[in-house]
Parts: C-alpha cells; structure tokens; sequence
C-alpha cells in the first residue's frame, strides 16, 4: 500500500547552523548543544580526522581533510554559519583558508571558528589584554598568542597545563581549570580571561571564576557558539552571559 505525502522545509526554521569538530574532541559539540537556543535551530555536526597527540604539525595536517569532513554534511543543508571547532588549528592554518575549505565541501553562509570568535567578542567588549590559559605545550600555544597580537589583542599573561594528549586534555576536571584560572587572574595586568581549547571542560568554570575574580571571562567554546549564533542571524539569549548584551 503506497501513501502520498508532502514535503515540508529543514527543521532549521530560523537557522541551521554546522560543526566541524576534531575526531578527538570530546567536549565542543555538548557545549554547543547547551548554548545555542533550540526553538527552529538545528545544528548538524561532522568530524575531521586529527591526531592524538597536538603539535603544529598534526594541526596543519587537518587542511587536507577539512573539505572531505564539510561534504559530509547533509547535501541539501545551506548553512547560514558553520563553526570550525579549533582554537590551536585556526591558529596554525588560518581563519580565511578554514573558510575556504570548509565552503569547498558544503554551501555555507558564513563561516568561523574560536579565533574569530574571541576576537569579534574582545572588540564587543572592548577587551585587549588577557590572561590566557592553555592546555597544551608552549609551540602551540605560541602560535595562538601570535595570532592574537596581529589582531590587536594581547596576552601579558600565560599559563598552561603543557599537555600534548587529547584524550588527558578532555579529561582535565572543571576544578584545575578554576585553580589556574585564579593564579593566573591574581598576576594582574590583564582585562579578562581566556580559557583556550574546544576539548577542554570549561563551560562550567566560567562562572565561578568571574564570581571570584571579577574578570569577564571568556572560552573557545562559549565565543564559538556566540559567533556562529550571530552570524546564523539568532537574537535571544541563548546561554552567552554577558556576550549576548552587546
């Protein structure tokens, strides 16, 4: 017996949205999942393949699959934003040539990742020097704060748990993050934290952490979901604090 039907549009009735998330990351798409508002916005999610270990080598070497991750997507999405779920690998291979990559896999609007991101929320903020926590080894981390300076933003103080191991970062528990964030905001010198890394558990932290040191504090995460948010055209609040009254 064969019924007739009829066809209706995506379940993004206000935005579909997309991420690409490493195959390592146990963290990112939860968070994304807590924060973006879910009334008519759908988010669809792939993985690139990246290696255990992080270095800038293993993060370069994502160029080469980015696009074939984006075609995974479902072929008759248009995304009005898609996040590329990196801090460390934007900073190695660059924010236009994410872009560029990801739109050769899959038809996207608009296109972003947490370096981007943080800068875009910096300049809402009017933030310029931060105090950034890192998870992993200083070659990495170096070429973030590179990065940063080119923007305009600063990083006077630093501090890392010099780990190269994905599957340790994920696992890092929210107190650790809490503990290095305050020794690092008692240095001074610094209008905000920054807690860098998609796979780090920081989501949870940010709170406590302004209660106690009065400092905005922002993520790779939380500036990810705010940015691709705003550039998939969404207004309320979501779950971005102070980033969503500006």
């Amino acid at each position: 017996m064969r019924f007739d039907y009829t066809l209706g549009g995506p379940i993004g009735t206000r935005a579909t949205l997309g991420l690409v998330a490493l195959q390592s990351d146990e963290t990112v798409e939860h968070d994304l999942r807590r924060q973006l508002p879910l009334d008519g916005v759908n988010l669809h999610v792939t993985r690139v393949p990246s290696g255990l270990e992080v270095s800038t080598d293993t993060l370069a070497e994502m160029q080469a699959t980015l696009p074939a991750a984006a075609a995974l997507f479902p072929r008759p999405a248009r995304f009005d934003a898609v996040g590329y779920g990196c801090t460390s690998g934007t900073a190695v291979i660059g924010a236009a040539k994410i872009a560029e990559l990801v739109r050769s896999g899959t038809v996207a609007a608009q296109v972003t990742e947490p370096v981007s991101g943080l800068i875009a929320a910096c300049k809402a903020l009017g933030l310029r020097r931060l105090a950034l926590l890192s998870p992993y080894v200083e070659t990495v981390s170096a070429r973030l704060r590179a990065v940063l300076a080119e923007a305009g933003v600063e990083t006077p103080v630093f501090g890392s748990f010099n780990e190269a191991e994905e599957a340790k970062v994920a696992r890092i528990d929210t107190a650790s993050v809490i503990a290095a964030a305050r020794a690092l905001a008692a240095k001074g010198g610094a209008d905000a934290l920054f807690l860098s890394c998609t796979n780090l558990r920081t989501l949870d932290a940010i709170g406590p952490i302004e209660a106690e040191t009065g400092l905005p504090v922002l993520s790779s995460n939380l500036v990810l979901g705010w940015h691709m948010a705003r550039l998939g055209g969404l207004d309320d609040k979501g779950a971005f604090g102070r980033l969503w009254q500006v």
